[in-house]
């Protein structure tokens, strides 16, 4: 009897161990997949039209506030620049006119926004609750202002829409409102195809 219940224990004791390996190497595997869907693209090098215009600089702080995890926005990967002294850039934000604080956001774009607002959206990975981007604001950077260029992080916007990560170049500006000046303001309008 004594063999019996040493017998089964064992058994018992070896299904626990083994069903505890499984669910391990699931978890593992679903992670390593997350890490491969949500590879970074694009390149954080300024376009060519641009290069002469700025500096590469060290700012880990600046950075890493720019950075977003997967399905959160935010930039996926990031380099930081200075602009350069008596350099003309103008940047481009779409912003939502119901917050006026948000004409002076943080997110910008080295070119200003054309055809679909849908392509927009998702090529700058801005979910609709963020903003109905109804606004367009251009301003010039000014000059020794520290930035960051780089590629959106995917963001999970509900259940039915995720968008992934993204080449397109973004602008991060920390406080934009001392930063950047002369700037125009545009309204959204109606245009259909």
């Amino acid at each position: 009897m004594k063999n019996i219940l040493s017998g089964a224990l064992i058994i018992t004791l070896y299904g626990c161990s083994t069903a505890s390996i499984e669910p391990r190497s699931q978890v593992e595997e679903s992670t390593a997949q997350s890490a491969i869907e949500y590879e970074c693209e694009g390149s954080v090098d300024l376009p060519a039209h641009l290069a002469d215009k700025f500096i590469k600089v060290d700012d880990s702080a600046l950075l890493n506030e720019s950075l977003g995890e997967p399905e959160k926005g935010k930039l996926c990967q990031g380099q930081v620049y200075q602009s350069k002294k008596e350099t003309q850039i103008v940047l481009h934000r779409a912003w939502n006119s119901t917050n006026p604080y948000s004409k002076m956001g943080k997110w910008w774009a080295f070119e200003q926004p054309t055809g679909k607002v849908s392509q927009y959206r998702e090529e700058y990975e801005i979910c609709y609750q963020w903003s109905p981007l109804d606004k367009l604001v251009s301003c010039t950077l000014e000059e020794g202002t520290t930035l960051v260029v780089g590629n959106g992080q995917s963001a999970m916007c509900s259940e039915y829409l995720t968008y992934p990560t993204s080449e397109t170049q973004q602008v991060y500006i920390s406080d934009a409102s001392t930063s950047l000046g002369n700037c125009t303001v545009l309204d959204g309008e109606f245009s259909w195809k």
